[in-house]
């Protein structure tokens, strides 16, 4: 087995892929790793895939997948995870901003330290206002709701222990999420390093500020999956009878005031002329519906495999 596998996912970085390649080269001869580096190519539109395949043509621990369309980060690390041999997976950009030469350090803190996972944190960053305020902002939101203390959930460059990578299926924007996932997975030894931040040397930032929207949401969806993936009927059902309940005691409440007013001759009306007969009859009908729902997710969950399938249109190594 190998002693790293390097992840690193691109889209549109042809002129910062020789330079990325020969410095995690010159680290890993320098420490005497046996490695690995996966680029995952996300559908690029300029010449990065010719790149890569120039790179694996020189040298033969390069390797290269290509989609055939652009399908994000999380899926280029999600097929990326399911390659890596080594025994530790560190993940970077492609744009430069990570440090190769942090490597060593990040190895030794999962070897040597015990941890299931190493994030970086980029203390001091070289990003605009625009940037740095959401990120600090969605960081003290993740961290509030997922029980995960670290500072920079978004930071590109993380350390991982072979078997935690294998049991973590990602999709949509869920790659900021790693850390959360591998703990109720239950990798818990989750530690931090302070990392180099380094300011962009080739082109643009390919993300916009709609990214933390989309991640929000994403950390719903993660932590309703994550509670109820397995027994949507507790949530689904939970909510359902509660539902059909206060529309049946309101219904038996109506019409036991119609009998006592009728017993004791007292003015009454039909229980459909009351307003809280619509109300009554809404909740129980909701409430069935939730019911169903819920025994239909535990069908689903009982007789589907959860897989993610991208189409990759050409490999190398």
């Amino acid at each position: 087995m190998l002693d790293i596998s390097v992840i690193v996912p691109l889209y549109n970085e042809d002129e910062s892929l020789p330079e990325l390649a020969a410095w995690i080269e010159r680290v890993m001869n320098e420490n005497k790793f046996s490695y690995e580096v996966i680029f995952v190519n996300d559908g690029s539109r300029d010449n990065s895939w010719k790149v890569v395949k120039s790179l694996s043509e020189k040298n033969a621990n390069i390797k290269g997948i290509s989609f055939s369309r652009n399908y994000g980060k999380s899926a280029a690390l999600h097929v990326g995870f399911k390659d890596a041999q080594g025994k530790v997976v560190i993940t970077m950009d492609a744009d430069l901003q990570d440090s190769p030469d942090e490597i060593p350090e990040l190895y030794k803190m999962i070897m040597e330290d015990d941890y299931d996972l190493v994030s970086g944190w980029k203390q001091k960053r070289f990003d605009p206002i625009t940037k740095t305020i959401p990120t600090k902002l969605y960081n003290a939101a993740t961290r509030s709701m997922s029980g995960v203390y670290l500072h920079d959930f978004n930071c590109g460059l993380k350390a991982y222990k072979n078997e935690v990578i294998k049991t973590i299926t990602l999709y949509g924007e869920m790659h900021r999420y790693i850390p959360v996932m591998a703990k109720w997975n239950g990798f818990e030894r989750i530690g931090e390093k302070v990392v180099q931040h380094q300011a962009r040397k080739y082109g643009t930032t390919k993300f916009g500020i709609e990214r933390f929207l989309y991640g929000f949401l994403d950390l719903l969806s993660i932590t309703f999956v994550q509670k109820f993936g397995k027994r949507p009927m507790h949530l689904f059902g939970g909510f359902g009878i509660l539902s059909f309940m206060i529309g049946t005691i309101i219904t038996l409440y109506l019409i036991g005031d119609k009998i006592y007013a009728i017993a004791n001759h007292l003015k009454f009306r039909n229980v459909t002329d009351n307003p809280l007969f619509f109300l009554a009859l809404v909740a129980i009908i909701i409430g069935v519906q939730l019911f169903v729902a819920g025994f239909i997710g535990e069908l689903m969950t009982r007789n589907s495999d959860k897989a993610t399938d991208y189409q990759i249109r050409e490999t190398v190594g």
